[in-house]
């Protein structure tokens, strides 16, 4: 192991869990006490005696009995343990668990300790593979031979240093005595193990995305600048979203499931006629919960119909009914999408780069629920950098707030809730619901059509 005499700067690297890790030590401590601690003993390795060794049994025991807990507690707990690598097993170095049995375990050098916070650089562990690889003569493990080739491609610029630096840490042990020289074998790859790990082998170590910030300075400084920027947007979702957020206020005029009255459902129907106040102020938000809002989505039809430019928003509909409609519907559908926005000279022609264009109408040839998901999204940019904000600031849009329903809280005493539980009624069924807004669709389509003179004559005639 290569020793380095002073700690680089690692603040980039703070670790939250330090005062955690702390106290596992403090615990490790009162296990090493050589009045009230776990016993150890000489025990043979193989042919070796290795000094202060202990068994799992011991520790659990010793765990149990401190802390007044269950033996299944006292394995996990004492399983952390080894996980974090404060104890390492002398037999079994790929499974980092505490068994509850004789299994030879030791006590790690504090030198390894997580708390030191020593960063395992590459070329450490390169110059351990090559020592191992040394002794071993070349029958390293497959996950360690894997590494040990990537290190040599990766560090080919200096392999020679690892290697001399291998092979005189090899003679160097070589020179202890051998019990001594098993011990640190064991410590160090145990200290590996933990930091590096085989593959599918899930480490303690690894604590998710590196902290740019130490949370203990005030000081910021412009290489956090990005995170902050991302902090600021989610403060700022947070602002938008505080007072439509059902754990943060409370819905008007009332909580239906606490007061069993439905007049918050009944004000907040799919395609009611006049909307509340914070249903049109959450339109605002975004052109996507305009276009999530049917409500919505209506009155910016109305405005682009003013403003002759319905065919992105009639485009993009009819993308979500080709994504979200039956597969048995699906080529009709497209053909009518490539006739009404695609072709050329269609009646609804879309303004589409040609790159997209050409992409949308090559798939379409065999169509799929997401053919359209490139021209549908270069739509939805156009009407989110344009349409949509000349929508908030237009007539449509400050006529539907100041028509807004503004529903004034519900006070129910505990009599007149007991009243409304008394009252209650089924509602209506969510596909009754959604069979009655689709026979409203097929009246609109069926009116906005154009009428067939010659089959209209036709009945006439088959009638007289």
């Amino acid at each position: 192991m290569t020793i380095r005499t002073a700690r680089p700067n690692r603040g980039q690297h703070f670790w939250p869990r330090l005062y955690c890790l702390q106290k596992l030590e403090s615990i490790l401590l009162e296990m090493q006490d050589p009045k009230s601690g776990v016993k150890g003993s000489e025990q043979k390795l193989n042919v070796t005696t290795i000094p202060h060794v202990i068994t799992g049994n011991d520790i659990i025991t010793w765990i149990t009995n401190k802390m007044m807990i269950t033996t299944e507690e006292a394995q996990a707990f004492s399983t952390m343990l080894v996980a974090y690598g404060y104890i390492y097993p002398l037999q079994n170095h790929k499974k980092l668990v505490m068994c509850n049995n004789n299994s030879l375990y030791r006590f790690q050098t504090p030198y390894f300790w997580p708390t030191q916070k020593w960063v395992p650089e590459d070329s450490d562990y390169a110059i351990y593979l090559a020592k191992r690889n040394i002794r071993k003569k070349g029958m390293l493990e497959p996950y360690e031979q894997a590494h040990y080739n990537h290190l040599h491609e990766w560090l080919n610029h200096k392999w020679d240093f690892i290697v001399m630096q291998a092979t005189e840490q090899y003679k160097a042990g070589k020179e202890r005595k051998k019990p001594d020289r098993v011990v640190f074998d064991c410590q160090e790859r145990a200290y590996w193990i933990v930091t590096r790990p085989p593959p599918r082998t899930q480490s303690a170590m690894d604590c998710g995305p590196e902290r740019l910030i130490d949370p203990n300075t005030d000081q910021v400084t412009g290489e956090y600048t990005h995170t902050h920027a991302q902090t600021g947007v989610l403060v700022k979702y947070i602002t938008t979203y505080k007072n439509h957020d059902p754990f943060l206020a409370s819905c008007l005029p009332s909580n239906p499931w606490q007061t069993d009255n439905d007049a918050y459902w009944t004000l907040n129907m799919r395609r009611v006629e006049v909307p509340t106040k914070m249903r049109v102020e959450r339109w605002s938000f975004s052109l996507f919960e305009l276009l999530s809002d049917l409500r919505g989505r209506d009155d910016f039809k109305i405005f682009l119909k003013k403003e002759f430019s319905g065919e992105n928003l009639a485009f993009w509909e009819a993308a979500e009914e080709l994504k979200w409609g039956t597969a048995s519907s699906m080529s009709s559908k497209a053909e009518t999408i490539f006739k009404t926005f695609l072709a050329p000279g269609a009646p609804r022609w879309i303004n589409i780069d040609g790159r997209t264009m050409g992409l949308t109408v090559k798939g379409l040839e065999h169509p799929h629920r997401y053919v359209l998901e490139a021209a549908q999204t270069h739509v939805f940019l156009l009407m989110k950098k344009d349409t949509f904000f000349r929508y908030l600031k237009s007539p449509t849009y400050k006529d539907i707030q100041k028509k807004a329903l503004n529903p004034e809280q519900h006070n129910f005493s505990p009599a007149q809730l007991e009243q409304n539980a008394l009252n209650r009624s089924p509602g209506i069924h969510p596909i009754i619901l959604w069979q009655q807004e689709e026979e409203e669709k097929a009246k609109a389509a069926a009116a906005s059509a154009p009428v067939d003179v010659k089959a209209m004559m036709s009945k006439i005639d088959r009638k007289k």
